[in-house]
């Protein structure tokens, strides 16, 4: 069954392949927008659910690759499923290494379609998932003091508190009180768990 909060958006200057494709997606129970260019879906105001487009190659002025490349640039990131009646393999190559999720060379089956639009909808799931997760963890990150962020950094590095004490200059204690305070506004249960959300802190990889 279709995730019905999720939104497909289709751009396609061919008015009965954006007929074709809206009623096949909303019979399966997609919401979906359409859109002639690339200039209006810019302009459309986009819900903040999952999402995915499908993207036609070939469109009046900026070609879908290139579009690909301005939506990149613009950091509006959303999973991309090219079709195309003219695709080759450097074409599809090139579009697959920029982070597509697909390529489908029109008349393409329905169900290749709609598994990429599976895919590409739980690629945008994780991507939310992760950034969500990310701004929790440097929420609670920004309300550590200085010397709190630099006992962690420590910490998590694998030094020993009076390792650590010796590195800052500090005693053995007051380590610890530091860490006991990074740990309990982190809300970390364990120094594994710290060190996990650590390397959570580093933003989310574009895709």
């Amino acid at each position: 069954m279709a995730d019905r909060n999720a939104t497909i958006y289709v751009i396609d200057d061919d008015e009965s392949i954006r007929d074709s494709l809206g009623s096949l997606l909303r019979s399966v129970g997609f919401h979906v927008e359409v859109f002639a260019s690339t200039e209006s879906f810019l302009n459309f105001p986009r819900q903040d659910v999952s999402s995915c487009l499908v993207l036609d190659v070939r469109l009046p002025g900026a070609s879908g690759m290139e579009f690909q490349d301005h939506l990149k640039k613009a950091g509006i990131e959303i999973p991309i499923i090219f079709i195309t009646a003219h695709g080759d393999i450097p074409m599809t190559s090139r579009a697959i290494k920029a982070g597509a999720v697909e390529f489908l060379t029109k008349p393409f089956q329905k169900n290749d379609l709609l598994e990429a639009i599976r895919q590409g909808l739980e690629r945008d799931r994780r991507r939310r998932a992760e950034q969500a997760e990310f701004l929790v963890l440097r929420g609670r990150f920004e309300k550590l003091t200085q010397r709190e962020r630099e006992v962690m950094a420590l910490i998590v590095q694998g030094l020993l508190n009076k390792q650590a004490a010796s590195e800052l200059g500090l005693s053995e204690v007051t380590v610890k009180i530091h860490r006991a305070n990074a740990m309990r506004k982190m809300q970390a249960d364990s120094l594994a768990d710290l060190v996990r959300m650590t390397e959570r802190l580093k933003p989310p990889p574009r895709r």
